[in-house]
């Protein structure tokens, strides 16, 4: 414990007391004069945590862009602007800055430069740690943390950035987003070189690479898990998303790849990789694949497999649900072999990990009591793994269950996709509200019943604890109810309001109600 604070307190004064010239930052896009020159103590994308001395970035955004936010950032004390020319800026803040002895200096692509730049300010700090990068459509947090808890159970403190937040494993700060912005990104790297962790696992998804907010970060190893249908509203089709994800495969300076060709999008990757990067390759139906699973068997109680690999053979037997979790568990099993973990101890390490808030997280282990699945299962693909692997967890006479909404604002091809695979694979569905945002939550259950067949066999509860509490009390001891999209968020986003709700709270509310025999 006390060398677990230490270490978070060294990550958060290594964010403190850094500055350096704006020349040296811009250096080789931009010539800095004496006039314009100056101490910069640190940097933001927001102008709301701009600090004095900071230099602060107006870069174009997808929805907004930072430019409109200019003064703010001067009033609160920023010493530069850097702003992205393709958006002009006003001609009063033009006049404002002039009058202040404000640089605002434009420089084309800003997005793509920031994290180069925050590079810099941070003195380099991935070249200090080793970063393994994890990138794919699902799986991507699981593999994090399976890394990280292995990592961490053989004594080495390992650093996490990624949907659950930023830091260390067991001690995660919140993050809004899956991979931070890029200032974010070098801060966190930096924070942890100084607090000397060896070892970071970044969550890489693809809207970060696309925005360029992993650029300057050197990655050792970079691991693909999946690639299925999702963010087609930001990317357009799977060509694009799938080129996406390809960037952190041709990062400057990458080491090692962990790839899954079982899929296809993961051979064609590995037939593409930069030659001087070094490829283990992971499957479970392709023999052919440096770890490949020969063998797997499913129960109520866990999965075990037998791995063949160049290392030797070896089983790995835990407690994680899902035959996806195999895929994860190879993924992370590349990872540690990667960074020098002998193949026996990295099956044992790997045997000890326990499930990831709201991924295939199980609930009700009573007897007489339905098993609960909480998952993050948010894609048609996603939906269809965590249901095929429920059914092969499944004992004699039990049914499967399935729980779900879909997103508002979002992808609304994916919806009758995700009715379809819950039709076909689940004995029950019952459909309920996810997060519908600003769309009518009725048209989102009507988008997904377009993919149904036969919606007699469909229930609907509007209310999604209600959804959670009649499908548990309905559920046989035999049974496996799967709540699936929302995962470990504990929020529900109805129109511009938060509200608070957790899926796994909810269920195990609902298994306390049937335990006292309420209904």
């Amino acid at each position: 414990m006390e060398t677990a604070a230490r270490e978070r307190g060294a990550m958060v004064a290594a964010s403190r007391d850094r500055s350096c010239c704006l020349s040296d930052l811009l250096a080789e896009w931009v010539s800095i004069g004496a006039v314009q020159e100056r101490r910069i103590s640190s940097l933001s994308l927001d102008s709301r945590r701009v600090a004095p001395g900071a230099l602060f970035f107006a870069c174009q955004g997808t929805q907004r862009s930072g430019h409109g936010h200019i003064g703010a950032a001067v009033d609160q004390g920023a010493a530069a602007i850097v702003y992205d020319p393709v958006i002009p800026v006003s001609p009063a803040i033009q006049t404002r800055l002039q009058v202040q002895n404000i640089p605002l200096i434009p420089l084309p692509d800003l997005g793509a430069r920031v994290g180069i730049i925050a590079d810099r300010f941070y003195l380099r700090p991935s070249r200090q740690v080793c970063v393994l990068g994890v990138t794919g459509t699902n799986g991507k947090t699981s593999v994090s943390h399976f890394l990280a808890q292995a990592l961490h159970r053989q004594g080495i403190p390992c650093g996490l950035v990624g949907t659950l937040g930023k830091g260390l494993v067991g001690t995660l700060q919140p993050s809004p987003l899956t991979t931070p912005d890029a200032v974010t990104v070098q801060e966190q790297l930096a924070a942890m070189a100084a607090a000397r962790i060896r070892y970071t696992v970044l969550e890489v998804s693809s809207h970060a690479l696309e925005q360029g907010r992993v650029n300057g970060v050197v990655f050792n190893t970079a691991i693909f898990t999946n690639l299925s249908r999702e963010h087609l509203d930001y990317h357009g089709d799977m060509v694009r998303y799938e080129a996406a994800k390809f960037r952190l495969f041709n990062q400057p300076e990458l080491r090692h790849a962990v790839i899954n060709i079982d899929d296809v999008a993961g051979r064609a990757f590995l037939a593409n990789l930069p030659s001087e990067v070094a490829a283990i390759s992971y499957g479970i139906t392709n023999p052919q694949a440096n770890l490949w699973a020969s063998e797997l068997h499913c129960d109520r109680y866990g999965i075990a497999m037998t791995v063949q690999s160049a290392w030797g053979e070896g089983q790995l037997t835990c407690s994680l649900l899902g035959r996806f979790n195999a895929y994860n568990l190879l993924a992370a099993l590349g990872g540690l072999l990667v960074v020098g973990m002998p193949f026996t101890e990295a099956l044992q390490r790997l045997s000890q990990v326990r499930a990831v808030a709201g991924r295939m997280e199980a609930f009700g282990e009573k007897e007489g009591e339905p098993l609960l699945v909480v998952d993050y299962a948010h894609t048609p693909d996603a939906l269809e793994q965590v249901l095929c692997s429920l059914q092969m967890h499944l004992g004699p006479g039990g049914r499967l269950w399935c729980v779900f909404g879909c997103g508002g604002d979002r992808d609304r091809g994916k919806r009758p996709l995700m009715g379809a695979a819950a039709e076909r694979l689940a004995d029950f569905v019952i459909l309920t509200d996810d997060n519908p945002r600003d769309e009518d939550p009725i048209q989102i259950i009507i988008d997904i019943l377009s993919g149904i067949h036969n919606p007699d066999r469909v229930y609907q509860f509007r209310s999604r604890s209600e959804a959670i509490i009649r499908a548990t009390q309905l559920a046989g001891p035999e049974d496996i109810v799967l709540i699936a999209g929302k995962g470990h968020e504990e929020y529900q986003q109805i129109g511009a309001e938060q509200r608070p709700f957790s899926d796994r709270e909810q269920v195990q509310e609902a298994l306390r109600q049937r335990r006292g025999g309420l209904r």
